[in-house]
């Protein structure tokens, strides 16, 4: 059921939009690509989101003064909080049902009731136990949310399903004669552990989950965009949904109170577009409706050119458009069709696996590079006045401001931690040390502290200064959709690195560089592409050419 953010009572009328649109994802896939050709920026790398989409309103999102309303800041820092992924849930409790079940039968062998000693048929009894487990419980609805926050529901089904497969081993049994040598108290001293085990863990997930629905961590956050009877009729058919777990925040839209009226089917409007954006940094939102007729294509590529820079998934409604979705590009919400445009990068079980893959590298590079740590803290101490590491202010995840650390490279009297002046060759500012732990990367080793306290990631586009420019000019205005790169966490090694975009940046077209090789990566990322990149960063870090 939706849960509403600050929904008035005040309601608008709802109408109608008929039309037909076939292709509408590849039409505005090949508008952004032709866009991102009149912006001058090369990317040809990705399905959607090229560099140089983001407009002039980019640039307003990093701004800490706000243009937003004060009902959008409060309603903006209600939603700042993380939110659970329900893949990952759903998965987490397959993994800790099959670890009781495994669990129990090894232990039921050691009590006084089914003390028996394991045999090969002993271990292949919990192997098919741990299957039909998985799949009884599967076909129970026993890992849906909508199962798990309810109480005798759940607990019901589980046992239903874990008596399923007991009952298989006695067809088994008698069908092919396999399993005769199980001691009988042995099967009932597990089946009694792991019904118990079983319902007790559930018993837990079941006041867990509603705990988590109650704050709301347990929802998908969307915004709409775009308001008047077509977002009325919207809202109005999702919450006619029954078990959906949309959470609308608002409404923003460019339109003047006549045509897009404050308040629409009982939720507020909180803005505009450039709005939006700034709300997106602030708040945890999920997901972006556009709610604007599919055959309005100019309309609807303009703002897709603004938005696609936020780290969120885009949908547009086809509510009110009589359209047929075969292809793999829509998807539904109970049955109202969106065509899915954006997809938010490296979520659920990927961002897991990512942060592994950060946590164990990371501590194995501590580990090995102990020594060169050590060696450059001391050279930097006793060579010149001044702390050992200089902190740094730079753009983390979504634009988040994070503190950096690294090796001071420079006098203490010339530092720049705001990055008013890019560090050139033979700048004088910079230590004997300094110059030779610049050119081998050795001053970034810091950051792997970074990495394990999760403001960084090992790989990904690396975290710029707040204030960094080339000419005078920051590179969000550089750039168009520069913010794009912020879709993830940054990183102490990137795509752009290892390809020569590294050092000084004295031209735009060594920032947009940078910027299109890091969209190519968020767009292609894998496990096996950050493993490449970690592979390829000592050899290419030999080419100094750039860096001092």
């Amino acid at each position: 059921m939706i849960n509403p953010v600050n929904k008035t009572s005040a309601t608008s009328e709802v109408g109608t939009t008929p039309g037909t649109q076939d292709g509408l994802r590849q039409r505005l896939t090949r508008g952004l690509h032709r866009a991102n050709e009149i912006s001058g920026v090369s990317n040809v790398y990705g399905p959607i989101g090229p560099v140089g989409m983001a407009g002039p309103h980019a640039s307003q999102s990093a701004q800490t003064q706000s243009g937003l309303s004060s009902e959008a800041l409060e309603i903006a820092e209600r939603l700042h909080d993380n939110g659970i992924s329900v893949p990952v849930l759903s998965g987490s409790v397959r993994l800790t049902d099959l670890m009781l079940i495994c669990g129990t039968g090894i232990l039921s062998a050691w009590t006084d009731a089914g003390a028996t000693d394991f045999t090969l048929t002993h271990i292949i009894a919990l192997a098919g136990a741990m299957l039909f487990s998985l799949a009884f419980f599967q076909a129970a609805d026993a890992y849906q949310v909508s199962v798990m926050r309810r109480g005798m529901s759940q607990f019901g089904r589980i046992a239903a399903g874990w008596t399923l497969v007991f009952g298989m081993f006695f067809l088994i049994k008698t069908m092919t004669g396999f399993g005769q040598s199980l001691p009988q108290p042995w099967l009932g001293a597990w089946f009694v552990m792991a019904l118990g085990s079983l319902v007790c863990f559930r018993m837990l997930i079941y006041r867990r989950v509603r705990h988590w629905m109650k704050i709301g961590r347990l929802e998908r956050r969307a915004i709409i965009v775009g308001g008047g009877t077509a977002a009325a009729e919207l809202i109005h058919e999702i919450e006619g949904q029954s078990e959906n777990d949309i959470r609308i925040c608002g409404i923003f839209d460019d339109r003047a109170s006549d045509r897009s009226p404050s308040v629409v089917a009982g939720y507020p409007k909180l803005g505009n577009i450039a709005a939006l954006v700034e709300f997106a940094r602030l708040a945890r939102i999920d997901m972006l409706i556009v709610c604007i007729p599919l055959r309005a294509e100019k309309r609807v590529l303009e703002l897709l050119q603004r938005l696609w820079i936020l780290p969120v998934d885009i949908r547009l409604s086809a509510h009110t458009d009589k359209v047929r979705f075969r292809d793999r590009g829509t998807s539904f919400i109970g049955t109202v069709p969106f065509v899915d445009v954006l997809e938010k990068p490296i979520t659920d079980w990927d961002m897991v696996a990512k942060r592994v893959f950060d946590v164990v590298f990371a501590s194995l590079a501590l580990v090995l590079l102990l020594p060169v740590i050590i060696g450059a803290a001391i050279a930097v101490k006793t060579t010149s006045k001044g702390p050992i590491l200089f902190r740094q202010k730079r753009y983390g995840f979504n634009n988040e401001i994070v503190e950096v650390l690294k090796f001071r490279s420079m006098f203490t009297e010339m530092a720049d931690p705001d990055a008013k002046k890019v560090v050139t060759k033979n700048d004088a500012r910079v230590t004997p040390v300094g110059r030779f732990i610049r050119k081998t990367s050795i001053d970034e080793l810091p950051q792997l502290v970074n990495v394990l306290a999760g403001n960084l990631s090992l790989v990904g586009p690396r975290p710029h200064a707040v204030n960094a420019h080339t000419d005078n000019t920051t590179w969000d205005n550089v750039v168009d959709g520069y913010f794009a790169r912020h879709k993830v966490k940054p990183g102490v090694t990137g795509w752009a690195q290892i390809n020569g975009w590294r050092g000084e940046v004295d031209t735009s077209e060594k920032i947009r560089k940078r910027v299109e090789f890091d969209v190519y990566y968020i767009e292609n990322w894998s496990i096996l592409f950050d493993l490449k990149i970690l592979f390829l960063t000592p050899f290419r870090l030999m080419n100094t050419e750039n860096a001092y």
